[in-house]
Formats: C-alpha cells, sequence, structure tokens
C-alpha cells in the first residue's frame, strides 16, 4: 500500500467537500443563519456535508447510461425502509412547521437521533420501539416466542429475515412476505435494475442484475449473492436489498432494506487482492481453541476498492458506512466466501474532516505523527475481511450464531472485526507479508478511530462495539489518559496482549452461542465512563462533526437523468 501523509489529498480522490445548499438525500445542513434559531442546530451540525463524487469519465457511454437507472432502483429502497423505520413518516412531517427539525428526521429516518442511543428528539413522540415496524409495537417477546414454539414453520417464517410480523383478525401474529408487503416500491426496483442489465457490458453484471431482481420479488437471494461473488471484471455495482438487522433492537432478526452504487477503482482493488488468499492461514492462527476456527473460509473472497455514489435506505441513516462485508448469508459466505468492499472516497472525507480532528484533541503530542490514512484505510480493509473469520455456526451443532446471540449478534460482530482486524494486521507484518507497516501507525489510528465510532452512540453496534473495546483495554492498560492534558497515549505491547485477550473472549462467545455471557459483557463494557463522556463532549465543543451527510444524486456526478 501507498503511503499517505496524515493531511494529503489522495489522487483521484475528489470529494468536493463545498457546503450543501437546501435539502439532499438523508438530510443536509440548514442555510447559515437559519441553522442557529433552531433547538435542533446542535444535531444538525454533527453532520458534515460531503458532495459523493467520482470519476464518471472513465466510464463508458452504457456504464454512465447505467448509473441513474440504478440510483432510481436504490431509490426504492428508500420508500421501503421509511416503513419499516417509521410508517406514519408523512403525517409527522405534516405536523413539522421547523425545517431544521424536518430535515433532522430525514437524516434519521423516524424522530429518533440516531447518535443519541436513539432518544426523541420531536416532542411527545415517546420511546422508539425496539423492534421498529418489523413487530405489532404491543408484542412482547414472550408472546413472539410463544407463537414460534407453535410449529418449526411458524417459527422459522416468525425468525425469518425476510417478513414483517402482523397481527391477524384475533389478534394473532402471523408473517406476511417482504416482497408482498412492498410489491410496489420492489417491483419498480426490479424494473429498473432489469433495465441496466440491457445496458451491462460485462456477463456476471448482467446475470447479477438479473437475478437480484427476481430476488427483491421473491425473496430468495441465494442465487443472486453467489452471482454477485461470482463477478469480477465489472466496473459498476449495485447492493441492493434487505440486508443488515441493526434496526431490529427487539431480535436482531429482521433485514432492513438499503442500497449503494458504487463505481470500482480498479488500480486500488489490484493491490487488495492478495491479502484475501491468506484467509484460510489466517483462521488457523486464531488465539483460540480448534473447535471455535473449524471452519474454513470461502475461497471465493475478494477486496475491492470503489467509489460510492449513492447510499439509501438503512446505509444512509445516521452515521454512514465506509466499508461493506457481504452477503451475509452463512451458507453462502462457506461454500464461496465474501466480498469487501472499501467505499475510500467515503473513508478518505471521514479521515480528514473527523479523525485527524479528534487526534489532534485526543491523542497525545508525540503519537499524532502516527495517524495516518493507509493505517485508517488498512484497519478498515482487515475490520472487512475479519467478519470473515471465527465460526458461523456455534460449536454445539445448534444453529448459528447470529441466531444464538439474537440482539446481541450485530453489536459482537463488530468488535470481533474490529479486534480480529488488528490482531490480522500484527500477525501479517511479523509474517513479513506487510513490510512496510509501522504497527505502531495502526495501534494509535485505531484508538483514534474508537472514539470515532463511539460517538454513533449507544443505537449503532459499532458505537457499542467500540464503547465495550475501549472499556476492556482501559481495563488492561492498553492505554492511559495525561490528566494535565486530557489526551491519550498507546502502551504499545500492552495493546498487543490486550487485542488478543479480546479476540479470544470474543471467539469464545460466539462459538459457544453464549447470549447470557454477551448481554452481560455488552452491559458492563458498552456504557461510557463521565470521564470520557467529558472527553467526547470537548469534540462537540471544538466543532468536529460526528459524522457525514452526502449531497449525491446525477445532477452532483453531472449526468443526464
Amino acid at each position: 500500500m501507498r503511503r499517505w501523509t496524515r493531511r494529503a489529498v489522495a489522487a483521484g480522490m475528489s470529494l468536493g467537500l463545498a457546503a450543501c445548499q437546501g435539502q439532499t438525500k438523508g438530510g443536509a445542513p440548514l442555510p447559515a443563519g437559519e441553522a442557529a434559531a433552531s433547538p435542533v442546530s446542535r444535531k444538525l451540525a454533527q453532520y458534515t456535508p460531503v458532495r459523493l463524487t467520482a470519476d464518471v469519465a472513465s466510464l463508458s457511454e452504457k456504464e454512465r447510461r447505467m448509473i441513474p437507472l440504478l440510483i432510481q432502483a436504490a431509490q426504492a429502497m428508500d420508500t421501503v425502509f421509511w416503513r419499516q423505520a417509521y410508517a406514519p413518516r408523512d403525517s409527522l412531517l405534516g405536523t413539522i412547521a421547523d425545517s431544521a427539525t424536518r430535515r433532522y428526521l430525514v437524516l434519521n429516518y423516524g424522530p429518533w437521533d440516531r447518535l443519541d442511543g436513539n432518544q426523541p428528539f420531536v416532542p411527545g413522540i415517546g420511546q422508539r420501539p425496539p423492534g421498529a415496524e418489523f413487530y405489532p409495537r404491543d408484542m412482547s417477546k414472550e408472546e413472539f416466542e410463544t407463537a414460534a414454539a407453535k410449529s418449526g414453520s411458524a417459527g422459522q417464517a416468525l425468525r425469518s429475515l425476510y417478513t414483517m410480523v402482523r397481527r391477524d383478525s384475533g389478534g394473532g401474529l402471523i408473517t406476511v412476505p417482504y416482497h408482498q408487503v412492498f410489491a410496489e416500491a420492489t417491483a419498480r426496483a426490479a424494473g429498473k435494475l432489469r433495465e441496466a442489465a440491457t445496458l451491462a457490458e460485462d456477463a456476471g453484471l448482467r446475470r447479477y442484475l438479473g437475478l437480484r431482481a427476481k430476488a427483491l420479488e421473491t425473496d430468495d437471494y441465494q442465487a443472486s449473492d453467489m452471482a454477485w461473488l461470482d463477478m469480477k471484471n465489472n466496473t459498476v455495482d449495485v447492493v441492493i436489498g434487505p440486508i443488515e438487522t441493526y434496526d431490529d433492537e427487539l431480535f436482531g432478526y429482521k433485514a432492513a432494506h438499503e442500497a449503494y452504487v458504487l463505481i470500482k477503482d480498479k488500480k486500488w482493488s489490484a493491490r487488495l487482492a492478495r491479502y484475501a488468499s491468506l484467509l484460510p492461514g489466517l483462521q488457523r492462527g486464531l488465539p483460540v481453541p480448534a473447535a471455535y476456527k473449524r471452519e474454513v473460509p470461502g475461497s471465493d473472497s475478494d477486496l475491492n476498492a470503489y467509489d460510492a455514489v449513492y447510499y439509501t435506505g438503512q446505509a444512509n441513516a445516521g452515521s454512514k458506512t465506509i466499508a461493506i462485508n457481504l452477503p451475509n448469508d452463512e451458507q453462502v459466505q462457506l461454500k464461496k466466501g465474501t466480498r469487501r468492499l472499501q467505499l475510500k472516497n467515503a473513508m478518505r472525507a471521514k479521515f480528514d474532516k473527523i479523525l485527524v480532528p479528534i487526534a489532534d484533541q485526543l491523542i497525545a503530542e508525540d503519537q499524532r505523527e502516527h495517524i495516518e490514512f493507509d493505517s485508517f484505510f488498512a484497519n478498515v480493509m482487515f475490520h472487512e475481511v475479519a467478519h470473515g473469520l471465527g465460526v458461523k455456526n456455534i460449536i454445539n451443532g445448534r444453529g448459528t450464531v447470529r441466531e444464538a446471540l439474537k440482539e446481541q449478534a450485530g453489536a459482537l460482530e463488530e468488535g470481533k472485526a474490529d479486534i480480529l482486524g488488528l490482531y490480522m494486521i500484527t500477525r501479517l507484518q511479523q509474517q513479513g507479508e506487510l513490510e512496510q507497516v509501522n504497527l505502531d501507525d495502526n495501534y494509535v489510528t485505531f484508538l483514534a478511530g474508537i472514539f470515532r465510532s463511539i460517538r454513533f452512540g449507544a443505537s449503532s453496534a459499532h458505537g457499542r462495539a467500540n464503547a465495550a473495546q475501549f472499556s476492556f483495554f482501559e481495563e488492561r492498560g492498553a492505554f492511559a489518559r495525561d490528566s494535565s492534558t486530557g489526551r491519550y497515549r498507546v502502551d504499545f505491547p500492552k495493546m498487543r496482549s490486550a487485542v488478543d485477550a479480546l479476540a479470544e473472549q470474543i471467539l469464545r462467545f460466539q462459538g459457544d452461542g453464549d447470549h447470557a455471557g454477551v448481554s452481560r459483557f455488552m452491559g458492563e463494557r458498552a456504557r461510557l465512563s463521565p470521564r470520557l463522556q467529558q472527553d467526547l463532549e470537548r469534540l462537540g465543543t471544538r466543532g468536529i462533526p460526528v459524522d457525514i451527510v452526502f449531497e449525491q444524486g446525477v445532477d452532483v456526478l453531472g449526468l443526464e437523468r
């Protein structure tokens, strides 16, 4: 990997960080003066605008024509996700006169602040239902489990990733498949994917788009997941459908709709390709007994770098993703592996606009030289690689880790990926695979990244995972805080040992399917101490944003509609 100085602007990564004008997809800051008068202005100020651009001039004429069609398909996922996150959107918007509150509601896809533990910011709205709109709001966990226990088929339907749980005329629980509940929006998306497929010059992309369109209409995603992993030479890409389960905080069963429209950077991707081949050896070296690493990662996994040009749905709600590891289907992962997508333009924006300013405030002055974009990129990249390590099925053979850990699965999996990513960088450097890497850079940048991600809040799986890591590392002496400056310094040997210890703990939790143990661990660890809370608040008073909000679309890209 090529080295970057911490403030350098990477060649070819045009971000156009001009302030947004008016409302953009997912919300945007208010014009100057208007925001200052709004009670929600401080919340809006947590986000800094980024123009989501890419080099479309290098695309073929047909590829440029595909992009608007894929964006239209992605916009249909926005329609679906609103119904999953907060169904009475229009009626609520009609009651709100304050433009700042309206914009913040759009940014959060509902009246609950995703950076503040889903606390309501609209007066009188009440607390967010933990099951969002996936389940009846008056349904208890006990009622659900009783209904699921009636038969195997009932339990399978109720726990399905792709069903909404509703009540029948007698008040009992029933399920309705996504493709029926959201038929109009999914048909619209499927039509645009098929139209885009007629323009696809790459046979693999053409096949994937057709299969993904069918999947949206049937809720059967395995064939399209396989096709997505098979295609290797496409430049334009789209990730679309019900994918992540973060918004289901009741059980973690229900996948929410989202989409990304992407353009591959083939030169960067070529640099990353060789790391995927190292997965089997990394799996064998994990610091746990054999039972916890007996699964063999799929050999078809690959790493690619992209410029993202459009986000919608769950991906666009609150804090924004900068890397993707998909598909989530455990059977597909074991058979073919996964694809790791590094969204380098969004990643670069977060490094320059957020991570570097955080380091200036919270990292000891003599260690700030270790804050490097290459290290940030590597930490994020190997985080995604690490999702493929460990086990997907608990070691007693009674189901998947995701099913066993329920609502705790998401945060623990993100914590695993963080820690194993750093563990892998360490091992690969020691093995001579990353000869140019200075591990001290990765560790200090990792600590600054913890501060960045904790600010996503308790409603974010990444925020909870990083809060737990901070507590664990602090207890192990992996870093120390200077009371006179309020800044932190990494103890490198203790950080290495703490990484190994936490990796073992998380892998055992997953392999054992220990829901009670994980709940206890997260309950104790994923809380902020008063001192840490004060340090994080200091970042806000310095005007350092928590995350980014996009100005995006065909107009930003300079494409014809």
